[in-house]
């Protein structure tokens, strides 16, 4: 550390109360540093004590250009985990600001978004809600649920979720099918860091199907399951559409564990109505936090998690501590490493 550490202060801030875990874990993993100050906001508030900051946490948050304009002391901003949608990028480069995301597979978010895939997967078919109508109701033997077994399953970009839940799927015995930008052959590994062992993987081994973003009609036709994990863009946002769901099988599941914009609303609760989507299970959604009152959850098919997919204690302990050192390299001036900076 420079030798007046102990005068100047490196403070970071994080947006708003939501995902209360990720500023609580970056306090603690931090707490033996006086020299590095976490603040978490009220989102209202962001706009009018941003000048005071050298780090900026967007979690929910939008970061606008007229936001940004005021961060006079803003050296980074970051999100924490990959997601950068919310951030005006272009404004960001403009002030001199780098823009980071912390991969998901280097924290283990990835595996813990696949997990809840496939939580959601399960749910829907074995009828959770139904399930416990059955409980209140002291039915027992009801009622007949699915398997995952035999079913095809198609990964709608195929990036570090998704190749994550590939390789949780493949014991269940499915058929998988993605979708991805480029599918040059690289091997993937061995998988030790995160506790599951696949050796020599390869996206040739994980994948029995592979496809462009031209295929996805013809490949939602031929699937049980949908699964989306597209990164949330021009291009993608509102994909999954009114046509698109048209042409998935009947009574096949919608999962969406990405963001909740590549979605069309109107379109799902239509092809719920109708029966034609046999179910739907989202971590994110059009508005968040979710409306209770929403008619969308009056359908027994409907799981809703409250965009908990990656806050589990590994990823979010392993993210702190990303931030943590951060923030320590940029109060130090030494490079800044385990983030992936955009711009």
């Amino acid at each position: 550390m420079n030798g007046n550490s102990d005068k100047h202060i490196t403070r970071v801030l994080f947006c708003g109360s939501y995902f209360p875990a990720s500023h609580q874990y970056t306090k603690e993993y931090l707490q033996m540093y006086p020299f590095i100050q976490v603040d978490d906001v009220p989102l209202a508030a962001v706009p009018d004590v941003i000048s005071k900051y050298n780090i900026c946490v967007v979690k929910m948050m939008q970061l606008t250009s007229n936001i940004i304009s005021r961060a006079t002391q803003m050296k980074l901003i970051m999100q924490f985990g990959v997601g950068l949608e919310g951030v005006d990028i272009d404004a960001a480069t403009k002030y001199g600001i780098k823009v980071a995301r912390i991969p998901g597979h280097v924290t283990g978010n990835a595996a813990s978004c696949a997990e809840m895939t496939i939580y959601l997967m399960l749910g829907l078919l074995r009828k959770q809600n139904e399930m416990q109508i059955s409980i209140k109701q002291k039915r027992l033997g009801e009622p007949a649920g699915e398997t995952l077994l035999g079913k095809t399953v198609f990964i709608m970009g195929f990036g570090n979720i998704g190749i994550e839940l590939a390789k949780r799927l493949r014991p269940f015995g499915v058929k998988i099918i993605a979708t991805k930008r480029s599918w040059a052959l690289h091997s993937i590994g061995s998988l030790q860091s995160d506790g599951f062992l696949i050796q020599n993987v390869t996206d040739d081994n994980l994948v029995d199907e592979k496809g462009s973003h031209e295929d996805i009609y013809k490949l939602a036709r031929d699937s049980d399951i949908v699964v989306c994990c597209l990164s949330m863009n021009k291009e993608t946002a509102g994909i999954v559409n009114k046509s698109f769901i048209s042409s998935m099988k009947k009574g096949a599941l919608l999962i969406n564990i990405a963001r909740g914009g590549l979605l069309d609303y109107d379109a799902v609760v239509h092809h719920l109505e109708s029966g034609h989507l046999g179910g739907l299970g989202i971590d994110v959604a059009w508005t968040e936090p979710f409306d209770p009152d929403d008619p969308i959850l009056k359908f027994n098919n409907v799981i809703i998690t409250p965009h908990v997919a990656g806050v589990t204690e590994q990823s979010y302990r392993a993210m702190a501590k990303v931030v943590g050192d951060v923030a320590l390299q940029l109060h130090s001036g030494t490079p800044l490493t385990g983030i992936e900076i955009v711009n």
